[in-house]
């Protein structure tokens, strides 16, 4: 996390900070010169300044920075982080705020949509303890509510980009059946059992499974071009955070990593989400939200594999290798065309540690 005034009023030389400071390039993939930690979950800056605004707060810009490359995409956002963002206004001194609970506006400036973060205080601070269980972390925390108003279309202005629910991309081995939406971020969905597998392997399955990711990879990149996100296949490479990917299926008895048991009775939908070529461990919090916009599209892939829910304001169970979670999201119809009208997540948020960062000179010239 930085503070917009402590970095260069030329923007130019962000890319080269972020990528010196998290280690980057890095051909063996650890980063170990550097801040980042070899997993593009790990790999991640978000900078945060008084807003442009008049109806936010402040100002959040997400950088992907990638890990092998010198490359960072300022494409699309991140839900995870968008969690830290509120707490860490507040406790910087950004937002003032009053009275047991916070409620920071923040504008996201990748996809140019507004999040509103609700937390507890303590003692003046954004409050860190409680008893909210957060899938994949251990422990318990204060919950953070993010309410993501108008969702749909941060990518591409359009909640289904190509206009329909539905398509076929041509791939060298033939036509695949995708479903490519666009809510917190753009994504494109394709059944498990269309990519030859079960649905529920765990991550270092996918990761020992070259040939999948690959042809997981040509259809992000083919997703890419139809959603107007690249021009190019090249330019498609450039931007490898966006669209991401993601396998779903029915729900289904599965373990977690943790060893867990996940029954078929407590998801609504299972999904394994892929992001620059990395099978994430849990679902991403900006995936989560387009899955579960997706789930309520009728005639989509996730539509026609997800539990139909019994009332309209049910949240959507989504089972991810790390457990469940729940996110809310309401959609309506209007006419042939859908909009997302809000998606609804918790999340959980700390301060680790604080201080300065320091690059080589050489990385700057």
């Amino acid at each position: 996390m930085f503070r917009q005034d402590d970095l260069p009023r030329d923007r130019s030389l962000w890319d080269r900070i972020f990528v010196a400071a998290l280690g980057s390039p890095d051909p063996n993939g650890r980063q170990l010169d550097g801040m980042g930690g070899g997993l593009s979950s790990l790999s991640k800056v978000c900078v945060i300044g008084r807003s442009s605004r008049p109806d936010a707060d402040v100002d959040y810009t997400f950088a992907q920075v990638a890990i092998r490359s010198a490359s960072v995409d300022y494409s699309g956002n991140c839900g995870n982080m968008s969690s830290a963002v509120g707490p860490f206004a507040v406790d910087e001194g950004l937002v003032h705020s009053n009275g047991a609970e916070a409620v920071v506006r923040i504008h996201n400036t990748n996809t140019h949509k507004i999040i509103i973060s609700r937390f507890a205080f303590d003692d003046g601070r954004a409050a860190v303890d409680g008893e909210f269980v957060l899938p994949g972390v251990i422990g318990t925390g204060a919950p953070i509510r993010l309410d993501f108003l108008d969702p749909g279309g941060a990518g591409t202005g359009k909640l289904l980009p190509t206009g329909n629910p539905f398509d076929q991309l041509e791939l060298p081995d033939g036509r695949t059946g995708v479903s490519m939406v666009d809510a917190a971020n753009p994504c494109v969905f394709v059944t498990a059992e269309t990519m030859g597998m079960s649905g529920t392997e765990l991550p270092d399955e996918l990761d020992a499974n070259p040939a999948l990711l690959a042809r997981l990879e040509a259809l992000r990149i083919a997703a890419s071009l139809r959603m107007g996100i690249a021009a190019t296949p090249e330019e498609a490479v450039r931007k490898p955070s966006v669209p991401k990917i993601a396998m779903v299926t029915a729900p289904k008895d599965a373990r977690t990593l943790s060893g867990e048991r996940l029954s078929a009775d407590s998801a609504d939908v299972t999904i394994r989400m892929i992001s620059l070529e990395q099978p994430h461990r849990a679902v991403p919090l900006t995936g989560a939200m387009c899955l579960a916009v997706a789930s309520r599209i009728e005639g989509s892939v996730v539509h026609r594999v997800a539990r139909p829910p019994a009332r309209r304001d049910e949240p959507v169970r989504i089972a991810q290798p790390s457990g469940l979670t729940l996110v809310g999201a309401s959609v309506r119809r209007e006419g042939d065309s859908w909009h997302a009208e809000q998606a609804t997540v918790y999340r959980t948020a700390r301060r680790l540690m604080d201080g300065a960062v320091y690059v080589r000179a050489s990385a700057l010239v």
